[in-house]
């Protein structure tokens, strides 16, 4: 494996920028926790994807409701941020990033509260631990890889249990986080050693496409 410690982590540094800034504004606007500055900052209730403002299936991973919820996540974005992005490279990280808070956000639209205001990074967060564990499939005779995908797997674990226990979480867009990172870490793998043999990231990539296919149209049937 390549001294992934020499690669800084610029785009984990950015989208914490970036979220940091979109707290700071909805802070100036009227408050993080004010209802109307979230709906109108981008994040999510069903009906108004169900509407068509697909977009909010995509914005809630950058809004961030009270003090408390931005300091964690943003501790998070930065920590783990730091050990993946290295490990992936950039390009592999904000996709991961990206798309795991996608499919997150589509988990908590087909099955969660329908009256629900969502919000926030954790989505993509999961999928970041997810991701960890799909490295220590992929590369299980690695045994740094290996302690660390188990390390992550437990921090999951204890994370949903952890939502059983307390209201006002979005346990499905973790569960949506996590299982999206899973497969996208299945399907890239690591930069410049072996990957997973093609048939297995194809199949990965179709199998991510087509849950997300079916989460999307169930919320549109169940709030349509």
């Amino acid at each position: 494996m390549r001294d992934y410690q020499q690669e800084k982590p610029y785009v984990t540094w950015f989208l914490l920028a970036l979220t940091l800034a979109v707290f700071v504004a909805e802070t100036i606007s009227g408050g993080s926790e004010n209802v109307n500055t979230l709906i109108t900052f981008g994040a999510k209730t069903n009906n108004l994807v169900q509407e068509g403002q697909w977009f909010r299936l995509i914005t809630p991973m950058f809004v961030h409701i009270g003090i408390l919820h931005i300091l964690m996540n943003g501790f998070t974005i930065y920590y783990v941020g730091q050990i993946l992005e290295p490990m992936v490279g950039h390009v592999r990280f904000l996709i991961i990033y990206l798309l795991s808070g996608i499919t997150g956000n589509l988990a908590s639209f087909a099955f969660g509260s329908s009256n629900a205001i969502s919000a926030g990074a954790s989505t993509s967060l999961f999928g970041m631990f997810a991701a960890f564990l799909a490295l220590s499939v992929i590369y299980k005779e690695n045994q740094f890889l290996s302690e660390l995908g188990k390390s992550f797997l437990g921090l999951i674990v204890i994370n949903l249990l952890l939502d059983l226990t307390m209201s006002g979480i979005d346990i499905w867009g973790h569960l949506g986080g996590a299982v999206g990172g899973f497969l996208i870490g299945l399907a890239l793998g690591l930069p410049g050693i072996k990957r997973p043999q093609i048939i297995f990231r194809v199949l990965a990539i179709v199998i991510i496409a087509v849950i997300s296919y079916f989460m999307y149209i169930k919320g549109m049937i169940v709030y349509g």
